[in-house]
């Protein structure tokens, strides 16, 4: 293999992602290939007692070894050992904190997919290991680099941004609670667009829907949108002083995947996240914060 060409491993093949990223980095014809690195070794991992994780490993095991040609270890820390950086791949939020903690020490960049974890207490722990080990650590879901909240995003000329309305399917997993699971995607939408900052939560669901309004410091409110009735897109309304944009996240051809890789594979090489840890951990706590307000129906204070 070419020495310029970055060795990526991955750990937990349970995702739908593991093929998607292999197929980007190993095939140099794909129409959004993201060049400068292959997929050479991966772990399988899996958990048992989920059952969209530990069905989906053996095929998407044999798709890396017989389509890709990566070799299949039986340990993280193998896949460290083998490897210039690391997508934690397992679909599984449970697992992240202590897989994460067994390839620390190997001081190698990590991805971690969406959920980053499944508390605060665990994000917090989590880069504070990464810091220990001075390890670039990035975790987010790919709705958040989708071109079409992009462009919205970059068009300034109607004013300042006051507020979102966000929405998509909120499929409920119980492994994954409440917002961890699908309600995580809108969650980083709204995050990128109005950044840190939320002061307080508040939610109400149902049977078919779920309603999150945030409040930030600066007076911003954002509301969010779970639907487990009607249609299962994404989108968004983007406020701002002088004109509301819809977000169309299907008006482009490319893989929101595609353009959330290409911002793993910068902070690879560059040592620099594209998001600031602190957001990663406000993100967390704000799905508890709607987590436990959906329950109980009052309002939790961030």
């Amino acid at each position: 293999m070419d020495n310029n060409i970055m060795k990526i491993g991955m750990i937990g093949l349970d995702t739908s992602h593991v093929p998607a990223f292999a197929e980007l980095l190993n095939d140099a014809n794909h129409a959004y290939h993201v060049p400068g690195a292959k997929v050479v070794v991966a772990y399988p991992g899996g958990s048992e007692d989920f059952e969209l994780s530990i069905s989906r490993v053996e095929g998407y095991t044999e798709t890396l070894r017989n389509q890709y040609g990566v070799q299949i270890v039986n340990s993280p820390e193998e896949v460290a050992e083998l490897s210039d950086a690391i997508l934690l791949e397992s679909v599984d939020g449970r697992v992240h904190r202590e897989q994460f903690a067994r390839i620390a020490p190997y001081g190698k960049p990590v991805f971690i997919d969406k959920p980053f974890t499944l508390s605060s207490q665990d994000a917090a722990e989590m880069f504070k290991l990464a810091r220990q080990h001075n390890i670039p650590l990035m975790s987010c879901s790919a709705l958040r680099y989708a071109e079409g909240l992009s462009e919205v995003l970059a068009a300034e000329d109607k004013g300042a941004i006051i507020g979102m309305d966000v929405y998509g399917p909120m499929a409920i997993q119980p492994t994954q609670p409440g917002l961890f699971w699908y309600g995580i995607h809108t969650v980083e939408m709204l995050f990128r667009t109005l950044g840190k900052g939320c002061l307080s939560v508040t939610a109400t669901k149902n049977e078919d829907h779920d309603l999150v309004v945030g409040v930030w410091k600066d007076g911003r409110i954002a509301t969010l949108r779970g639907n487990r009735k009607g249609n299962n897109r994404f989108g968004a309304l983007i406020h701002r002083e002088q004109d509301t944009q819809f977000v169309d996240v299907y008006a482009h051809p490319k893989p929101y995947y595609a353009s959330m890789l290409e911002r793993v594979m910068k902070m690879f090489a560059s040592g620099v996240p594209d998001i600031d840890p602190e957001e990663t951990e406000q993100i967390i706590r704000f799905i508890e914060a709607a987590n436990e307000s959906r329950e109980t129906g009052k309002t939790v204070l961030l």
